[in-house]
């Protein structure tokens, strides 16, 4: 079976196919064809890669950022030129959406249907550039994929059966009661970390204690306890926990009353400000890519240096938390753009953890290689490098539920 993933980010698209097949493989296995869009790098244009399987590859610069017109051509690559990989969109049997809010109505994978459509564009309040990028995604692929089954796979599912305590904000209960609560996100590429850390170690998922570090241009971590997620740092929005590339993370709210009441701001302007102009772009003044401000670091940036240290600051602040929840830790695991790539944030991060008789392997950290241990051997907590793999998470929990809807 060929199901197609759409993994619509707020500044990026992913794409990818896979071959699905009984038994499911162990460890992910390559998709056949991918393309991978990405809008932030300069405004008004699209950077984009597609590869095949056999290994053609090509780059573009498309003069537009409008994500339909984006996907249009990307699915035309699919069947057309170098990179072509099916010889009709017949051959699409599912497509696998990523929709990062589904709120308290999705706890599972779910067909797509005209309500659930109406409930993700309903909850684009909570998550407005995730939740729309997935329905302009679901667009596109019903109008390619007319005879393929459309299947939504939540982001806030991992996080939903946190305890209440970890849900709830400490406000009226009413506000709980209405559904303004703590939903976390991220939820595939933790699940996807803390499965791949129990085979890196060799040990049993249901034993371990993890600290899963997401670290990209969104960042969040989560706690999990014989794999299930008991806390993590995002919450009712993609907004809240660390500081981001441009997101803010969490600030004191009696910060934002006053700026809406003293400083003449509106709530558009704070929305604007704490999404897309602060963490390492509003601190550096220069981007919100750690490979910029690891650069304008070494080069003596002062503003660079300031945003880096920040970041490491409530990073370890959080993890800290984390930690406290937890009760202890068998491995700390770092994945995405940044925990995947950037060995200075990794050995900033672990550097005050020593008192748990932690201490990574310099050399190991500098090129783990792929998903690698990075810690030395007589440490007394692992340090894992995992690329994340959100993408065959999301064609495998489609692959389940259309079993699970065969059996009955």
């Amino acid at each position: 079976m060929k199901i197609l993933v759409f993994n619509a980010g707020s500044s990026s698209q992913k794409t990818r196919l896979y071959e699905v097949q009984a038994p499911l493989p162990a460890e992910a296995p390559p998709p056949i064809w991918e393309a991978s869009a990405d809008w932030s790098h300069e405004p008004g244009k699209t950077e984009l890669v597609i590869r095949s399987a056999s290994g053609q590859e090509e780059r573009e610069t498309l003069p537009t950022s409008e994500r339909p017109a984006v996907l249009k051509h990307i699915l035309q690559s699919l069947s057309h030129g170098s990179t072509g990989s099916i010889e009709r969109n017949e051959e699409i049997g599912v497509v696998g959406h990523r929709v990062v809010h589904g709120g308290a109505y999705y706890r599972e994978p779910a067909l797509i249907t005209p309500e659930l459509k109406t409930t993700i564009e309903r909850l684009q309040i909570l998550a407005p550039s995730h939740n729309r990028a997935s329905l302009e995604a679901i667009a596109a692929a019903e109008e390619a994929f007319p005879q393929a089954q459309q299947i939504a796979v939540f982001d806030t599912a991992f996080h939903s059966h946190m305890p209440l305590p970890a849900q709830i904000y400490p406000g009226p209960y009413e506000w709980f009661a209405q559904g303004l609560r703590r939903y976390g996100f991220h939820g595939l590429s933790h699940q996807y970390c803390a499965r791949r850390a129990a085979q890196l170690l060799g040990r049993d998922l249901t034993s371990l204690r993890l600290i899963t570090c997401h670290l990209g241009n969104g960042c969040s971590l989560a706690a999990i306890l014989g794999g299930e997620s008991i806390e993590t740092t995002m919450g009712f929005t993609p907004m809240e926990g660390l500081m981001m590339g441009t997101r803010s993370g969490s600030i004191d709210p009696g910060l934002l009353l006053y700026l809406l009441r003293h400083a003449g701001y509106s709530a558009d302007d704070l929305d604007r400000i704490l999404n897309r102009e602060s963490g390492l772009m509003g601190i550096s003044g220069l981007s919100g890519d750690m490979r910029i401000i690891l650069q304008a670091r070494a080069e003596g940036n002062r503003r660079a240096r300031l945003a880096f240290n920040t970041f490491v600051h409530r990073l370890r602040l959080q993890i800290g938390a984390m930690l406290a929840v937890l009760g202890g830790i068998d491995a700390l695991v770092f994945t995405g753009g940044i925990g995947e790539h950037a060995p200075e944030v990794r050995a900033a991060a672990c550097e005050t953890l020593g008192f748990l008789g932690l201490a990574i392997d310099a050399s190991r950290n500098a090129d783990p290689g792929g998903d690698a241990d990075i810690a030395s051997p007589h440490s007394a907590v692992r340090v894992l490098v995992v690329q994340t793999q959100e993408d065959w998470m999301i064609a495998e929990a489609c692959w389940h539920l259309l079993k699970q809807r065969a059996q009955t």
